[in-house]
């Protein structure tokens, strides 16, 4: 019965990333024929520090995207739980945002965060006419601030439904016993989420190594302001698209596999999630 999905799996995961580390082995501008370069490869990447400062880029990016959605996320979610037809409008609303584009949303922003003709225009919110995308300082964690927009609400659709599948017995039973509604997040509703906040912060984690169309917009295709927010993803396209050397590139793609890979196995190890046990059980 797994057959199909491992066939499927192979060809379009596996097959590919061993031909993406042969490559990392050989010399490549994309065009011509591809020349054996051994670790020549990985001995640049990784004495470049350039590589070094956009995997730093890429981590905090990865931290400041965990801090700011996961509660943001939760409180969406403890919002929409209970049923009603405004709340329901308004998961749909904070929804929209899953639904669109990474490159409509990243021009839709850089238009709202211009300077001269952005919402910094609007009368009263003249202390956001700033360059924020264009200071090196702030225009990374403007980037984060349009991550969290985008992705946020499909969290809060996760913490939903696991706060939706708490069994109601168990809030009835602490209001009995005089436990009030703060009382009965803190002692039922957030404990009880153990496995969402798991798998949450682990697709959060991961997935923020695989930012790179949304940034891509954002910073002109650039990583700017200079290297401000070229992350690991953008630095490989850079390397390999527009420096044209694909050897380089791979063991950059290759990095950020082993990375990823590593992040999933040590989130998945440390918060014990395989040694998880039912919390319904006996209800």
């Amino acid at each position: 019965m797994a057959a199909p999905a491992l066939v499927l799996f192979g060809l379009f995961a596996l097959v590919p990333l061993v031909g993406v580390l042969v490559l990392s082995l050989s010399r490549w501008d994309g065009l011509g024929s591809v020349g054996w370069a051994g670790l020549a490869n990985w001995t640049d990447v990784l004495g470049d520090d350039a590589t070094w400062q956009a995997l730093g880029l890429t981590l905090k990016v990865m931290v400041v995207s965990w801090v700011v959605q996961t509660p943001v996320a939760l409180a969406l979610g403890v919002f929409q739980a209970p049923r009603g037809r405004l709340r329901a409008l308004f998961a749909v609303l904070w929804f929209l945002p899953l639904l669109l584009s990474a490159v409509a949303i990243g021009l839709t922003w850089q238009a709202l965060l211009d300077p001269a003709f952005g919402i910094g225009a609007t009368p009263g919110l003249h202390w956001l006419a700033r360059p924020l995308l264009g200071s090196p300082d702030l225009a990374l964690y403007t980037v984060i601030f349009v991550i969290a927009w985008q992705f946020a609400p499909f969290h809060a659709l996760l913490y939903q439904a696991g706060i939706r599948q708490i069994p109601v017995s168990l809030h009835e039973a602490a209001a009995i016993d005089g436990a009030g509604p703060v009382t009965r997040c803190l002692r039922i509703t957030l404990p009880q989420l153990k496995y969402t906040f798991v798998t949450s912060s682990t697709l959060m984690l991961v997935g923020s190594l695989t930012y790179f169309d949304l940034i891509f917009v954002l910073s002109g295709g650039t990583g700017g302001p200079g290297t401000a927010t070229r992350v690991l993803p953008l630095a490989m396209y850079i390397t390999g698209f527009q420096s044209h050397d694909m050897g380089r590139a791979s063991a950059l793609a290759t990095l950020l596999v082993v990375f990823g890979l590593a992040l999933s196995l040590l989130t998945t190890r440390l918060s014990g999630f395989t040694r998880m046990d039912s919390q319904q059980e006996g209800l």
